[in-house]
């Protein structure tokens, strides 16, 4: 019997000699001890939604700092647009220093690069031989005949053409690398291919001419590289001229202006002109403040105000309906940013002295802090923009001397800084998050000595009862043969 005792208590799986359920007995038991590292885990999923949704609100308030900066800068209110009466024959373009006016552009003549053409070889592979082309940049002061008066500034450019670079391609590219200041092509027509070469830059200064040189001279001035020389002041000349650089002529309010350029930047102050054609007309060109873009600018300030105030507005309200709050239900940091925002336009400003308020020119508040835009009104006010300005943009010495939306910048810049509203309450969050990490690292390893305790005291236990059963067991074995045996004797 006692080797049966023995035989029990070996058996290793907790319960089987007792009969009690003991895993069930210490995973509810830990169930229990576990409820405050749950209570941990369900804070530290709030304090991760709270510092993700805090960074969304930071991303809205940026893009409003953004919006507002836009709104407060100075290029914008001292931007002008020009509208031109024919845009095929001059394009318009302002910058800053333009001021609102109306300009008369009488387009006579464009500014042309001069080009020269080649007469017709058998194709790009032909050999013209070798020697040497000397391009000179210049002006040709008259008609054919007159010298040639080279350009301030540059000197004559020498191509050397050797033995395997003496074909027309070649030529070509030999020029084209040269940085003599013309751009050499091949034309290829039904008489066969011709070399065009014309000057990079337009103006009367930007004509050349080339002296060519062969290093065996055939006498023929028609072949090999002379047929590439050109020179208009009695030198030999074999290409044909089909365009003479020239400069632009155009009258700007009845003054003539010269340019070697069909641009003209800053003849007229922040204008920049593009001569696309002659004119047998005047073309008027007016130039007016940008109110546009302005409006633009303040309806993309408005949407961006709406977004960021539907968002705080939500994670911070109570829905009744679902019976659960936003993420920042009583975030007193959260909440005051909402009263700030609204607090704006409660006070009025006396940046301006032809309005206070903004629903004046049509930017209204509503119940829910939106702001709507009355197109109507804000195009009156448009109409005297110096007020306007002030009215959004102004720099006061305090808040009730300051424009609105220089207001919701400085706002906005004070919230973001490096110890703004953001960074100390998402600092703070992150301070708490951090201690509850620790806190659960210390609860986990508690918890697993208290699971371990409890496992080696039910191992105890129903070691104890798998041995007290066994002598149960026993006993009620010799009772029952001694019982049997007295009765055998009776």
């Amino acid at each position: 019997m006692t080797s049966s005792i023995s035989s029990v208590g070996n058996i290793s799986s907790a319960g089987l000699g007792s009969g009690l359920d003991v895993n069930s007995i210490i995973t509810s038991l830990m169930a229990i001890e576990s409820r405050p590292l749950d209570m941990l885990k369900v804070q530290a999923t709030s304090l991760n939604t709270q510092i993700s949704t805090y960074g969304k609100l930071q991303s809205y308030f940026s893009t409003m700092r953004d919006k507002a900066n836009a709104l407060t800068s100075l290029t914008l209110w001292d931007g002008t647009t020009a509208s031109v009466s024919d845009t095929s024959a001059v394009k318009v373009t302002t910058s800053t220093g333009s001021t609102a006016g109306t300009y008369s552009v009488n387009v006579q003549n464009l500014a042309a690069a001069q080009t020269v053409v080649s007469s017709a070889f058998a194709d790009s592979s032909a050999d013209l031989g070798i020697g040497s082309l000397v391009i000179e940049l210049g002006t040709w002061t008259g008609d054919p005949g007159d010298p040639f008066t080279a350009k301030t500034g540059t000197a004559a450019v020498t191509v050397d053409i050797a033995e395997g670079e003496s074909s027309l391609s070649a030529i070509r590219d030999k020029i084209n690398s040269a940085g003599a200041g013309v751009v050499a092509s091949i034309v290829t027509d039904a008489s066969g291919a011709r070399l065009s070469i014309r000057s990079k830059e337009t103006g009367v200064e930007n004509a050349f001419r080339i002296t060519a040189t062969e290093t065996f001279d055939d006498g023929d001035p028609a072949t090999g590289l002379s047929s590439l020389s050109f020179d208009l002041g009695g030198g030999a000349s074999q290409l044909t001229r089909k365009q003479t650089a020239a400069n632009a002529l155009v009258q700007i309010n009845g003054i003539d202006v010269e340019s070697a350029t069909n641009t003209l930047d800053n003849v007229v102050d922040g204008l920049s002109m593009t001569l696309l054609k002659p004119t047998a007309t005047a073309v008027d060109v007016t130039v007016a403040a940008d109110t546009e873009t302005i409006k633009t600018r303040l309806t993309e300030f408005v949407t961006t105000y709406n977004e960021l105030n539907n968002y705080l507005r939500t994670q911070t309200a109570y829905n009744a309906e679902t019976r659960k709050g936003g993420t920042l239900q009583g975030d007193q940091s959260a909440v005051s940013l909402q009263n700030q925002l609204r607090l704006v336009l409660n006070q009025a400003s006396t940046a301006s002295g032809t309005w206070s308020q903004l629903s004046q020119v049509g930017i209204t508040m509503g119940k829910d802090g939106t702001l709507s835009v009355d197109s109507a009104k804000l195009d009156a006010a448009l109409v005297n923009l110096p007020e306007l300005e002030k009215l959004l943009s102004g720099d006061g010495a305090d808040a009730g001397s300051t424009g609105f939306i220089r207001r919701y910048k400085e706002m906005a810049d004070a919230a973001l800084s490096i110890d703004g509203t953001f960074t100390t309450r998402k600092d703070g969050l992150q301070s708490k998050l951090d201690r509850n990490g620790k806190s659960q690292d210390v609860l986990e390893v508690r918890l697993a000595q208290v699971e371990a305790r409890l496992r080696r005291q039910y191992t105890a236990l129903d070691q104890s009862m798998a041995s007290l059963n066994g002598l149960s067991s026993y006993v009620s074995q010799q009772m029952a043969m001694l019982a049997k045996t007295s009765s055998s004797d009776s």
